[in-house]
């Protein structure tokens, strides 16, 4: 064998008379890139009681009807009441990511001295990711069902609302701010449930047209409110108070807006009534392998748990916007 030697001096940015430089960078790392979501941060975190974790609800307290309730006092007959309450299920999921730290690119590094933060910035952005695709999920899950699970993803919240059954859609001509407090309305207006909506999620595209029509048909600027994690919303005045705006990325909608026949849809929650069961701990945990023969060091990170809406066929409402 013929020993070849490569002329390298190309990676010198610039090599003569008293001047040889070579590349460096900055040992900051530009990374703006998107990570946790809003509804994550804001709905109940509650331990899971087993695989499914189970639950019952109540549908209706124990009253008589009007005809059977009222009698003659001379003559009582009292009718035979009970409590409607119903068994619920919500199955846990798992959620993993493994990272891999190879040996000799660790130790160039060390020696390097230049990135010397970087494996742990590799592990904490490994943990955003599974928060990231966890976030993702909660509202855009594949599965169908929380008795009969179809996927190994969530339930997402945006379906289990739909299959509560409580949608409308807002015409290309309607008022969007009208549509959403008549939706509110209705919904505080139950006479079976105690509904009391506490947010309004969307995609920015649909608040920023809710804003456009307010200063448009109004002039007013709608006012702000301090949410999870220190950020600023708007809020929009309903029969269940204020309630804010919040602009969820997760949220995504089809077509162009303005050329009618995009659809953008803004879910009204109660927050309370949205859960997320989980198995040992709500964070995810992080588990370091023994070391193979590769030298590799090998960590995996993992989050057991499930979401339900519970009261999804009362006690929130999909609006869908056709612009």
């Amino acid at each position: 064998m013929i020993a070849q030697f490569k002329d390298i001096h190309a990676a010198a940015d610039y090599i003569g008379p008293g001047a040889l430089e070579v590349p460096h960078f900055q040992t900051e790392i530009t990374d703006i890139v998107r990570r946790r979501g809003v509804f994550g941060q804001r709905i109940k975190q509650v331990p899971a009681t087993g695989h499914p974790s189970r639950f019952f609800e109540e549908m209706g307290i124990p009253a008589p009807s009007a005809s059977a309730g009222f009698v003659d006092p001379r003559n009582i007959v009292a009718p035979v009441v009970a409590p409607t309450r119903v068994e619920r299920s919500v199955p846990l999921k798992a959620l993993v990511a493994q990272l891999n730290y190879n040996l000799f690119d660790m130790e160039i590094g060390a020696q390097q001295s230049q990135f010397a933060y970087l494996q742990a910035k590799d592990l904490a952005d490994t943990v955003e990711g599974v928060m990231r695709t966890h976030d993702l999920a909660l509202w855009n899950g594949a599965d169908t069902s929380l008795s009969t699970p179809t996927s190994t993803q969530y339930f997402g919240a945006a379906a289990q609302i739909v299959a509560g059954g409580n949608t409308t859609t807002i015409g290309t001509t309607a008022s969007i701010v009208d549509g959403l407090k008549s939706a509110v309305a209705q919904m505080v207006a139950n006479s079976n449930y105690a509904v009391r909506p506490t947010a309004i999620y969307a995609n920015p595209v649909l608040l920023d047209l809710i804003d456009r029509e307010m200063k448009a048909e109004f002039n007013v600027v709608l006012s702000s409110k301090e949410v999870q994690g220190g950020v600023t919303v708007k809020t929009l005045s309903t029969q269940a108070g204020d309630l804010p705006l919040i602009p969820e990325w997760t949220l995504g909608y089809t077509g162009t807006p303005g050329s009618g026949s995009a659809v953008l849809p803004a879910y009204i929650v109660t927050e309370d009534m949205i859960e997320y069961h989980w198995l040992t701990d709500p964070n995810p945990r992080v588990f370091q392998l023994g070391t193979p023969g590769s030298l590799a060091s090998q960590y995996v990170v993992c989050k057991f748990g499930g979401l339900v809406v519970k009261g999804a066929g009362y006690a929130h409402y999909q609006v869908l916007v056709d612009r």
